[in-house]
């Protein structure tokens, strides 16, 4: 299941902008993570969300490979997307299982402005295919989805990802 989609910009307020000149909807502050600035954006639908995500300068001594790509994106772009396989430590177990190289489960964390705390536990795959495969994520049952309070007034119509070699892909998402 689609859990959010990352918008990456270079900076966060062309970020920003750029939602709103393309869907008329207006981000909203969500935290600073990890060498990152990010806002929730659109709601998708249940428990789906845009994430806008842009270098923070005032954490830059902090190094996370994301954040350190968006620099140079000249315009906004999707960076990458997020799924939720439902338990974590079952789908880990899965591609331990079929040996698929992968990092996690990972915990992670951040405040809302309003002092909440939100957190997860994530798995990355050590080969995302260029950023077709998605990261996964499992939010604790006692933290509150992004989605719930994010800005309404957009519906997500459809979500594709294409490459050249559709077969190698297909096989990876087979095992």
């Amino acid at each position: 299941m689609l859990d959010h989609i990352l918008l990456g910009s270079a900076d966060l307020q062309g970020g920003i902008a750029f939602v709103e000149q393309h869907t008329g909807v207006r981000a909203t502050f969500g935290a600073f993570i990890r060498d990152a600035a990010r806002r929730r954006a659109p709601f998708f639908g249940e428990r789906r969300y845009l994430e806008i995500i842009a270098p923070d300068p005032a954490q830059s001594g902090v190094k996370n490979p994301l954040a350190a790509g968006l620099h140079s994106l000249a315009e906004p772009r999707l960076v990458g997307w997020a799924a939720h396989p439902g338990s974590i430590s079952a789908f880990a177990e899965k591609l331990r299982a079929a040996e698929i190289k992968f990092e996690g489960p990972t915990p992670g964390s951040r405040k809302r402005p309003d002092g909440q705390l939100l957190k997860w536990q994530t798995v990355s795959l050590a080969d995302t295919s260029s950023g077709l495969l998605p990261f996964f994520i499992e939010w604790r049952q006692d933290s509150v989805h992004p989605s719930v309070d994010a800005p309404r007034g957009c519906a997500l119509i459809s979500f594709a990802a294409e490459t050249p070699d559709p077969e190698k892909l297909a096989s990876t998402l087979r095992r």
